[in-house]
């Protein structure tokens, strides 16, 4: 059985453990990362270097980087499924994937932090709001994306890529700030939101 490393408020666990269940797969979570148990111990780095969640144990096989892992499961047990075996199909998937981690993570970390985590490193003032017009501006790219193809990010069909971007989403309207109204976006949280899959396994945390 799949094991799954980190603890469940971490968005990237989440991805990991919502394209389980996208796929049928069974899995044990283990809650690793601050507040249980320590990723800074010799033998959690010896699984990764980084000391960070999430890590995927499959039999021998062990995986670090959530995205990386999503791609896996999807090539190992999706059979097409989430992730097309089409070249230009695939590199659509694989961009807003990419997007999601770098750029639109980026913007939304911390306004995140201060909102909703309270962190006491990051109650700038300046710096939340900067944070705040980065995040909406890239969220109104992604309208605009689920505007031109009226279904998901890489086109008409759920794919890793919601599953990345469904949690950052789902962070955009769970930080508390006056949000403008992006009705494309609204209509795919809903719709996300929607699947047994996240409801089950996401909907609980921010």
């Amino acid at each position: 059985m799949l094991k799954i490393l980190g603890k469940r408020s971490s968005i990237n666990v989440r991805k990991v453990i919502w394209t389980c269940a996208e796929l049928d797969l069974p899995f044990e979570q283990e809650d690793w990362g601050s507040g249980f148990r320590d990723v800074n111990t010799e033998a959690f780095k010896a699984l990764n270097p980084n000391a960070m969640v999430p890590v995927l144990i499959d039999g021998d096989f062990v995986l670090w980087e959530s995205n990386s892992i999503l791609r896996y499961l999807a090539n190992q047990y999706g059979d097409g499924k989430l992730y097309p075996q089409d070249a230009r199909a695939r590199a659509r998937v694989d961009q807003w994937l990419d997007w999601q981690a770098s750029d639109l993570n980026r913007a939304w970390s911390h306004a995140f932090m201060a909102l909703v985590r309270k962190s006491p490193d990051h109650q700038d003032p300046a710096q939340i709001q900067a944070s705040l017009n980065a995040w909406t501006r890239f969220m109104s790219i992604l309208d605009g994306r689920l505007g031109e193809t009226g279904a998901y990010a890489a086109g008409p069909d759920f794919s890793l890529a919601d599953i990345a971007l469904g949690l950052s989403v789902h962070r955009w309207f769970g930080t508390p700030f006056d949000h403008p109204r992006l009705e494309a976006v609204q209509a795919y949280y809903q719709k996300l939101a929607s699947r047994p899959a996240f409801a089950a396994h996401c909907a609980a945390h921010p």
